[in-house]
């Protein structure tokens, strides 16, 4: 769905498409209607990470998300400063982009692996490697 400030509480900064707001109890969080990536406000994707069943709101295939991943170079929703590019500390293969100030984005999938920690994640890093 295209966009619309009347209906879409920011823009994704993937794919332009608009995203609406979710809720997991007490965590609110935005999902693109398109590409299905997500955004988190400061501290969101941690909280949601310790909620049982949080990875729920990831509702995008990770096969599409990984083609997102190519897509780097993008503003903040908020402040629409350049986000800076990272990797998860203890899952290098989990690219995703940050605000400092604002938020981080994560692609369809990533969050359901930021969350689910495993042995093949170790290999999955030790393949794609960090991010430079």
């Amino acid at each position: 769905m295209e966009y619309n400030p009347e209906l879409h509480s920011i823009k994704c900064p993937k794919c332009g498409h608009g995203m609406a707001e979710i809720r997991y109890g007490d965590v609110a969080i935005d999902r693109c209607s398109n590409c299905h990536g997500l955004w988190f406000d400061t501290g969101e994707a941690e909280l949601l990470k310790t909620k049982w069943m949080g990875d729920a709101l990831d509702i995008g295939d990770p096969s599409l998300g990984k083609r997102w991943d190519k897509v780097e170079d993008i503003a903040c929703p908020r402040c629409g400063k350049d986000m800076e590019k990272l990797s998860d500390p203890k899952q290098k293969h989990i690219w995703y982009e940050m605000c400092p100030e604002h938020g981080m984005f994560m692609d369809a999938g990533e969050f359901s692996d930021y969350k689910h920690e495993t042995l093949a994640d170790r290999f999955r890093s030790l393949i794609k490697g960090a991010r430079r």
